[in-house]
């Protein structure tokens, strides 16, 4: 299969776009399999290049730094690049996804949804794993696929966590592709909601008459010139025969219900019997920043979900952890629509809303023009947040973080974010 990819690639002049950890892993596959490619490489920041062999490869940096894209054959295009405003032709576009699925499609389980793909991801690869199949995870998770590819032989199972950047370019979908949801996301990188949507949907779009999809009804009702002929509807299978403790399940909330279903169905899809599936279920360890329980500090109880960047996923938040006293909300505003999240708001009133960035202004200006009834304070960053709650806050309360927005005008990520904010309630 590693043939595969090089086969396509023989010949080609070849430019990585974007040189962070894809990027990289692109450069090592290459390096290691096709020693002798012309290979270019383009980032924005000269500084990716640190480790780079200057004399070796052609690097393109600043703010034209696609203007090359032109002069090869093919674009290996890493999930951090957008190309929305660039003018390139679209036809060279590529990807490690687009080439490991050519490759590898029908060993692969690919997962993606605006929210639960990486819960999904784990939790597949934990019953595929537990049941003694020969499986890897890897993809948004924060592995890249190329990387994995020496240790992929013909009984692998890979459990692919895919991201809409991951999906854009792709010619080929997943054996087993599951969708579990699609909300306003990733607007800065789209452009519109429209074209996101069309990106995820590329999981399922270019499946044959062999493959199978695991979406939800309504998937099924808006696409239905691209869901696959095989399908399963995970929100409506029965499972009521099974006898699962639901409650022994370590991830909490009707959201998390759905994607243990559709880990379930999706097992099933590529051939395991859900009763044996069942007892790992309950072995499974859930994932930091996702609704976890930091712990109770002076008093207060502190859940850090870091990754809730939509309205969608804090509203799961708030219906899943109960009487809440403190709500962080805020951080960097992609332009989506916060109207739900105030509408719930509005009904379900809490004590005090902590807002910060941009999108915190957002979601506060549209709470005023509500009519929302709470208090809602502003902070600048966390120690400010908790300087607030250490003067507020008394035994018993509880404090969530779940922003319904992006990290990236103060931290590197969610994850970062929401360690800051663990670190901070263990000594509060």
């Amino acid at each position: 299969m590693i043939d595969s990819i090089c086969r396509r690639l023989s010949g080609k002049r070849i430019l990585i776009a974007g040189f962070g950890r894809e990027g990289k892993s692109t450069l090592r596959f290459l390096q290691q399999y096709m020693p002798d490619a012309i290979v270019g490489i383009a980032d924005k920041n000269e500084s990716a290049f640190q480790d780079v062999d200057k004399e070796r490869y052609d690097l393109f940096f600043g703010d034209d730094y696609l203007r090359a894209a032109s002069d090869y054959d093919i674009v290996i295009k890493t999930p951090g690049i957008s190309v929305k405003d660039v003018d390139i032709d679209l036809s060279l576009i590529s990807s490690q996804t687009d080439l490991f699925l050519e490759a590898y499609h029908n060993q692969v389980i690919g997962v993606t949804g605006t929210k639960g793909k990486s819960t999904t991801s784990s939790l597949i690869y934990h019953l595929l794993k537990e049941s003694g199949n020969d499986v890897i995870l890897a993809g948004n998770i924060g592995i890249p696929i190329l990387d994995c590819v020496s240790d992929i032989n013909e009984r692998t199972i890979v459990v692919y966590e895919l991201s809409a950047h991951q999906l854009q370019f792709i010619n080929r979908s997943p054996h087993v592709g599951i969708l579990l949801n699609v909300f306003e996301e990733h607007l800065d990188h789209f452009g519109t909601f429209e074209k996101y949507k069309d990106a995820k949907v590329n999981v399922l779009r270019y499946m044959d008459d062999s493959d199978i999809a695991v979406v939800n009804q309504s998937t099924v009702n808006s696409q239905q010139s691209t869901v696959a002929k095989r399908c399963v509807d995970f929100e409506s299978y029965d499972f009521d025969g099974y006898n699962i403790d639901w409650n022994q399940i370590p991830l909490l909330g009707e959201h998390n219900k759905r994607n243990v279903k559709a880990a379930l169905c999706a097992c099933k899809s590529y051939g395991l019997l859900i009763e044996n599936l069942i007892p790992h279920l309950y072995t499974f360890k859930s994932l930091e920043h996702r609704q976890e329980f930091v712990g109770v500090f002076n008093g207060v109880k502190f859940f850090n979900d870091s990754i809730s960047t939509i309205p969608q996923a804090t509203i799961a938040a708030l219906q899943t952890i109960k009487n809440v006293n403190f709500l962080l909300l805020g951080g960097f505003d992609r332009g989506i629509d916060y109207e739900p999240l105030v509408t719930y708001l509005k009904d379900n009133v809490l004590p005090c809303i902590l807002i910060t960035g941009q999108a915190g202004q957002t979601i506060n200006a549209k709470l005023q023009e509500a009519g929302y009834k709470g208090n809602v304070l502003e902070y600048t960053d966390m120690e400010s947040a908790f300087e607030i709650i250490g003067n507020l806050a008394k035994s018993g309360d509880v404090c969530l973080l779940s922003p319904a927005a992006a990290s990236y005008d103060r931290y590197k990520n969610f994850e970062e974010r929401g360690c800051v904010f663990k670190e901070l309630a263990k000594k509060f």
